[in-house]
């Protein structure tokens, strides 16, 4: 009897043993699997930002295309560009829906002569930032004041809550995307930041829906930005800082440094005496834009409460205790790739 029962024991063990050793092989393969998979949709090697891939400087391929074309020129668009509708104005230019040989691309034209230098710099902008996170170029003709850009059907980041809530887009509503996109939003600062033309600054963000407007979400869900019109340099080496227009700024969005320091003493507001800032302005209101782009989807108060101590200083009162655009980068890529994980390992145990 005594035999039997051992023999039993024994078969029971090695049954279990490689049963085990069969979940554990698994569970590791599927940490692996997530790690490879963060690996190369958030590369850790963030100082440097990749360049359009596939074209030669000068040059845009869009999604449909076989082959780069070199940038449109006036010849080109007046006689191959037809305007469909206008789909955007503001104060310095109207953008129209148009086609070029079956392609739908955005052509912005100047709206006033009054912001033809605004205009001019939204274009040495868009030439010289060419990258991932700045939407193609198509083509410019400066005799007509015209600029095209690569068309983007969902429009401004604005737009987000509304295309997330039609029926054929609902299953992207969850925190990882939303999360995606805050990582690309910090992407994006962390680029012109340290951008090929110097370190620039987005002036062109006095409230939420503007800085909104300024980023474009694109049809795979992430984010390129858009409008570069303001977008002045900073350079401490040469004493070059900035100050975003000539007129007093109000509200909780801006930065402190944004303000009228006089404005409690009852001194009315002068641009002569309003002092310079720097790119720390756009660290400030990372978290405003990141709880806007997270939305009220499950999950998301968890990633607040990842973010918490990084928002933090992000609301320093004095700009030189903000993080960078870098720094905040590596936070929201480790909570990504750590709440991926986590909610991997949850479903295995089920």
């Amino acid at each position: 009897m005594q035999g039997t029962v051992g023999q039993r024991s024994r078969t029971t063990v090695a049954y279990i043993v490689p049963v085990v050793g069969i979940c554990a092989a698994a569970f590791l393969l599927t940490n692996i699997f997530i790690y490879l998979y963060l690996d190369s949709v958030y590369q850790p090697g963030l100082q440097q930002v990749s360049p359009l891939v596939g074209c030669v400087p000068q040059h845009f391929k869009m999604p449909t295309m076989k082959d780069c074309t070199a940038w449109l020129q006036c010849l080109q668009i007046n006689a191959e560009v037809h305007e469909l509708k206008l789909i955007d104005q503001g104060a310095v230019k109207k953008v129209y829906l148009a086609e070029w040989r079956g392609q739908k691309v955005a052509l912005s034209r100047l709206s006033s002569l009054n912001y033809l230098e605004d205009f001019l710099h939204g274009l040495s902008m868009l030439q010289a930032l060419q990258s991932p996170q700045v939407v193609q170029l198509v083509g410019f003709c400066l005799e007509e004041h015209i600029i095209l850009t690569e068309h983007h059907p969902f429009g401004s980041l604005l737009n987000l809550d509304d295309v997330l809530e039609k029926e054929h887009y609902q299953q992207h509503n969850n925190w990882e995307m939303r999360l995606r996109l805050a990582i690309d939003y910090v992407t994006i600062l962390h680029y012109l930041h340290n951008s090929p033309v110097g370190r620039r600054v987005m002036c062109d963000s006095n409230s939420l829906e503007k800085t909104l407007s300024q980023f474009l979400l694109t049809n795979d869900f992430h984010l390129v930005v858009n409008d570069l019109d303001a977008l002045p340099e900073v350079d401490m080496s040469r004493n070059l800082s900035v100050k975003c227009g000539h007129r007093e700024v109000t509200g909780d969005f801006v930065a402190p440094e944004q303000l009228w320091p006089f404005r409690n003493n009852g001194k009315p507001f002068s641009d002569n005496l309003m002092p310079e800032y720097d790119e720390k302005t756009d660290i400030w209101k990372i978290p405003d834009v990141t709880w806007f782009l997270m939305g009220k989807v499950p999950g998301g108060d968890l990633v607040h409460f990842h973010l918490f101590q990084i928002h933090e200083k992000c609301k320093k009162k004095d700009p030189t205790d903000r993080p960078s655009a870098f720094d905040v980068l590596k936070v929201y890529k480790s909570v990504y790739s750590s709440m991926v994980r986590d909610s991997a390992g949850f479903r295995d145990m089920l």
